[in-house]
């Protein structure tokens, strides 16, 4: 969060529970994850029952109504003050009348029947995309006090992240800095699973927030000084530049990066090596941004076979719910994943 040079790192994210809803038990399972998240934070008695209230609805749903279904529960902290968010996504029909889903009162059978708009009521922000056939994704961020924070304000980018298998910790990681008409996101996939593998990708993490700012190429190289000594891993860090409507990108390993804009998806490339191993050409690239872009970077947990199809309302909608949707749609591989998607406009 400390301002260095006029850039400041974004609130960080922490990933608590990563649930599966399949069964009806995991509904209670969200709930109480997301309660003592919110107790452990200080938040109120009253906003911790509003806030498993919520929860429980949208777990409800997904246990109703849906298939695939998974709920992020996630800490967003500041320096002084913290929030909970939970993002749902799930691979079901869709909702054929998001309108009248997002009425106060609304419900479909079988579910608390406070609906989706009194969850966006109980909510300190959120959001929702829906496309019929190919399922929902939801976020809905809780304040301890039902008010705006200043430490966290909606943001312009925004990751999400999942553990393979059993594992409890992601090894992949990822940090955001911005200064007026500028964008810097790193992300870093640390080598193997587990502890140690996290463990590096935190090094990263840490790091990236206290280097002074420079072209992504020398950062690179500074991060790849810095994983010495941990097990490393993949590295790369975009520089969005809002006034030339430029990104210039370096990257070190298999993080896959692409640029979104005007119906097509572009990617970005990166160089072999190992951040913290093994650098032995460490080059950046330019590429134009375009007004409408979006730009995404992702560990080699998802799938590079994804596409946004022209038209698709998906990009219109907060970062985080297009983190949520392509790791949902491409988080097919049996490894960490993580999505960073930056949407400077």
């Amino acid at each position: 969060m400390e301002a260095l040079s006029g850039f400041t790192c974004l609130p960080m994210v922490e990933e608590v529970t990563v649930v599966r809803v399949e069964e009806a038990v995991e509904v209670g399972r969200a709930r109480r994850a997301v309660s003592s998240l919110a107790e452990r934070l200080g938040f109120p008695a009253t906003r911790v029952a509003e806030i498993g209230l919520a929860v429980t609805e949208i777990g409800t749903n997904l246990h109703k109504h849906a298939r695939g279904g998974l709920v992020f529960v996630r800490s967003v902290r500041g320096t002084d003050q913290a929030a909970v968010e939970v993002v749902a996504v799930d691979g079901g029909p869709g909702i054929a009348d998001l309108a009248r889903a997002l009425e106060d009162g609304s419900s479909t059978a079988g579910t608390l029947g406070i609906g989706l708009g009194a969850v966006a009521r109980l909510a300190d922000s959120s959001a929702i995309t829906s496309r019929p056939g190919r399922g929902t994704a939801l976020v809905a961020r809780f304040h301890p006090q039902h008010r705006p924070q200043e430490e966290i304000p909606e943001d312009v980018a925004a990751g999400i992240s999942r553990p393979i298998g059993s594992e409890e910790v992601c090894g992949d990681a990822y940090a955001v800095r911005r200064a007026p008409g500028r964008l810097s996101l790193m992300m870093c996939d640390g080598s193997g699973h587990g502890p140690l593998a996290a463990s590096a990708s935190r090094a990263a993490v840490r790091a990236f927030c206290e280097l002074r700012p420079g072209p992504p190429e020398e950062t690179v190289a500074r991060l790849h000084e810095v994983l010495r000594g941990t097990r490393g891993g993949a590295l790369a860090v975009a520089e969005l530049d809002l006034t030339a409507r430029t990104v210039r990108f370096a990257g070190l390993g298999n993080i896959a990066a692409a640029i979104l804009g005007g119906g097509q998806k572009r990617g970005m490339i990166s160089v072999p090596g190992v951040a913290g191993h093994n650098a032995r050409t460490i080059r950046a690239f330019d590429h134009e941004l375009p007004e409408d872009a979006v730009v995404v970077l992702h560990s080699d947990g998802l799938t590079e076979r994804w596409t946004i199809d022209r038209g698709d309302d998906l990009l219109h909608g907060p970062p985080v719910l297009i983190a949520a949707t392509l790791l949902r749609d491409a988080g097919v591989r049996r490894d960490d994943a993580c999505v960073l998607v930056g949407k400077p406009w």
